[in-house]
């Protein structure tokens, strides 16, 4: 019974260790990431370095002036242009997290980034992209409040309200991005070769040694917190606003009415077309360049894009850029 003990205690480790020997031999020790999403198309990156550029400048510029005119201007000092303001504030830092890098890795050689510069870089994204997803479901939520009970509007969306809304907004994006960052980071790679522009999640878990159901569940979950449930809450938010302003008796009012949603719902289109796309679609094992040049829109064109469609189609934006304007040339003549 005592050698049988043994050798059973011996088979045990003996098996152990080969297990541990072959999970050594199957992955690799990371310590940066190489990003070769496009490399083998070298004139694209050349064109994409240039057009990246100037859309960065523009998020930086176009947002910027949001926020600025949203300070400096009292009649827009109201629920709508403070989530505006964090939506801009928030797309200014979420596209500073990959665009630089970014455009580093266009014009170089080795086209790496660190463990530690690809966890923090897919934190911040992964974070500002949920934050955006919620931000924008707050955003219809006030247009629904402010169309459909206009009389109560300021009671409701006061300022104690709309200051929470938006930190539990950061809040669980954040949180939930440095969930899904850990998870994936403390996992073992079998190689460091991560076929994208940057530390994007889905482009990180093929990376992975071994299971990753707990990741893939964890981020199911948050696909349906983070990007159906929003969506539905807008969905409906815009129903019942359709209804209400269907019902307006002048032409008039019904036009002002829908000019105050129609920049917010432009933004949700575009938002959630390219997420919804990158996330919900199917996943293949290769990573292709369409899916690329998706997430370029979904990183680039829409935070572009947002300050643009809100200047355009809001009188009060319009009319405040020109008043900041005037009021900086009158300053500098004097």
């Amino acid at each position: 019974m005592g050698n049988i003990s043994i050798r059973e205690t011996w088979s045990r480790e003996h098996s152990t260790c080969s297990f541990l020997y072959e999970l050594q031999q199957n992955y690799t020790a990371v310590t940066e990431f190489f990003l070769i999403g496009l490399s083998h198309y070298p004139s694209l990156q050349i064109s994409l370095y240039a057009l990246c550029l100037v859309m960065y400048l523009v998020i930086i510029l176009g947002n910027s002036i949001l926020i600025i005119i949203s300070i400096q201007d009292p009649r827009l000092h109201t629920p709508m242009y403070f989530f505006l303001g964090n939506l801009s504030f928030l797309d200014i830092c979420y596209t500073s997290s990959s665009i630089p890098p970014m455009l580093v890795n266009f014009t170089s050689v080795r086209k790496s980034i660190s463990f530690t510069g690809c966890a923090l870089q897919m934190v911040i994204s992964l974070g500002m992209g949920c934050t955006e997803c919620v931000l924008l479901a707050v955003m219809a939520f006030d247009r629904y409040v402010a169309i459909c009970n206009p009389l109560r509007y300021t009671i409701i969306m006061n300022k104690g309200l709309c200051v929470q809304m938006a930190t539990w907004t950061w809040a669980s994006g954040f949180l939930y991005s440095l969930l899904l960052t850990l998870l994936a980071m403390m996992r073992p790679f079998c190689n460091n070769i991560i076929d994208h522009l940057t530390c994007e999640i889905l482009a990180l878990l093929k990376l992975i040694c071994g299971d990753i159901s707990l990741n893939v569940f964890v981020m199911t979950v948050g696909n349906f917190f983070f990007l159906v449930f929003p969506l539905l809450l807008i969905f409906f938010s815009y129903v019942f606003i359709l209804s209400t302003i269907l019902r307006i008796n002048s032409s008039e009012g019904r036009k002002k009415a829908f000019s105050t949603c129609s920049a917010h719902l432009t933004v949700v289109i575009l938002f959630y077309g390219s997420a919804l796309f990158m996330y919900m679609k199917p996943q293949s094992k290769d990573t292709k360049t369409s899916d690329e040049l998706i997430g370029l829109s979904y990183w680039v064109v829409t935070p572009m894009l947002n300050p643009i469609i809100y200047s355009l189609r809001n009188n009060d934006v319009k009319q405040g850029v020109e008043k900041v304007l005037m009021k900086n040339l009158y300053l500098r003549r004097k």
